[in-house]
């Protein structure tokens, strides 16, 4: 419309102009309307479209401020999940451990200096998540996948009583900073369920293939869900998992059964 009408507008007032209005408005005068008249018929357009636009642009902008707000609390619960949650999930375990402990009068020292090294781990993680709303944290932090995995499975071997083994041929420079966090948030977790939902004794991690397929699964010997883990009510750690590997562009299973349950994330299909 701001194309065509003052295009349109000037031919029809030319036409009027030259047929009807000669004996009343000069030459000079009808030249001088012509520019007058595509001016104000032009703001009369343009008013309504700046106006359009600039709605448009507020809708973005509080559009935008919501995403912000949501990607900040998705990364809040993930932070709070990966070190709170997990870390009090342990703290209940030694606090379990040390109630039996007491009761058959064997309460050592050392149970109680656990507790409070993991009660000062629990405030560190809430601290750091604080600080992680409030400065982007940078992703290209350097570290072993291999050695963080098996510094990984000691701690969590020693806290929660679970035999586990590694056989781990994955190469780290098969990933990014960033996939080696994420890839380890989904072990730490799919670890820390074998305690606290299927009872397992012993737990397998093994990792193998190349940078472009590759295969990670957790294997344990426990009773397994008897429903859909992803659906149970307050899981949220294994759905926080599966959109950890979604937003990596990685495939998650999860099968479990009375033998026990297999965790397996890949990318690109199954290594041969």
């Amino acid at each position: 419309m701001i194309l065509l009408l003052p295009t349109l507008m000037v031919g029809v007032w030319e036409v009027v102009r030259h047929q009807f209005l000669m004996e009343y408005i000069s030459m000079d005068m009808g030249n001088y309307l012509t520019p007058v008249l595509v001016f104000l018929l032009s703001i009369v357009l343009l008013v309504p479209l700046f106006s359009i636009m600039e709605r448009g642009q507020q809708e973005l902008e509080q559009e935008r401020a919501v995403k912000n707000a949501m990607e900040a609390r998705e990364r809040l619960a993930k932070e709070l999940h990966d070190g709170m949650a997990q870390s009090l999930f342990l703290l209940s375990v030694k606090i379990d451990r040390l109630e039996n402990n007491r009761k058959n009068g064997e309460v050592s020292e050392d149970s109680v200096r656990q507790i409070t090294k993991t009660v000062h781990e629990v405030d560190r993680y809430v601290r750091q998540a604080i600080a992680n709303l409030k400065i982007p944290v940078s992703d290209q932090v350097p570290f072993s996948l291999e050695q963080s995995v098996k510094g990984q499975l000691e701690q969590i071997a020693g806290e929660v009583m679970i035999d586990v083994s590694l056989d781990w041929t994955l190469p780290d420079l098969a990933f990014t900073a960033k996939e080696k966090a994420e890839l380890l948030s989904c072990i730490r977790e799919a670890i820390i369920n074998v305690r606290k939902h299927t009872r397992a004794a012993r737990v397998s991690i093994s990792g193998e293939g190349d940078k472009d397929h590759w295969r990670v699964t957790v294997i344990d010997d426990g009773e397994g869900f008897r429903h859909n883990p992803f659906e149970v009510s307050g899981s949220y750690g294994l759905q926080i998992m599966k959109e950890r590997a979604e937003g990596m562009g990685w495939g998650l299973r999860v099968d479990s059964g009375d033998e026990g349950t297999v965790v397996e994330i890949t990318k690109g299909g199954v290594p041969v």
